[in-house]
């Protein structure tokens, strides 16, 4: 996701999490279609149908979404607030650090709008 993300700048670097039940497996990069890229994100729909066929077929699922905030703070926007399902769905936000790195935090999309996520990183 930091690579995608990297590579995106000035944009907004998006994607798909996938993976099983709440575990992340896999964080699949996609094109940013939003009509302004600098401020919004809108996965690319091919990336999206592509991942609903594999995972109808036995694949991973669509646990959740991943995005950059190239010149904001890693937490939901007033936009993402706005444009959420309230599916239940994870989200990840990365925000640049000024060292370089990037601050990398997890929310629940639920019915009353974002939760923070505690999470784990395991290296396989």
């Amino acid at each position: 996701m930091t690579e995608a993300a990297q590579a995106a700048l000035p944009h907004e670097a998006c994607g798909l999490l996938l993976g099983t039940g709440t575990t992340v497996e896999l964080a699949l990069p996609a094109a940013n279609v939003a009509a302004d890229p600098a401020h919004h994100f809108e996965i690319a729909p091919a990336t999206l149908i592509a991942a609903h066929k594999t995972a109808r077929s036995g694949g991973r699922e669509i646990i959740g979404y991943y995005h950059s905030h190239p010149n904001g703070l890693a937490r939901p926007s007033a936009t993402d607030a706005a444009s959420a399902a309230h599916d239940g769905k994870a989200w990840v936000i990365l925000a640049p650090v000024s060292d370089g790195s990037w601050a990398i935090t997890c929310w629940h999309d639920g019915p009353m709008g974002f939760e923070a996520l505690s999470y784990a990183v395991v290296a396989g």
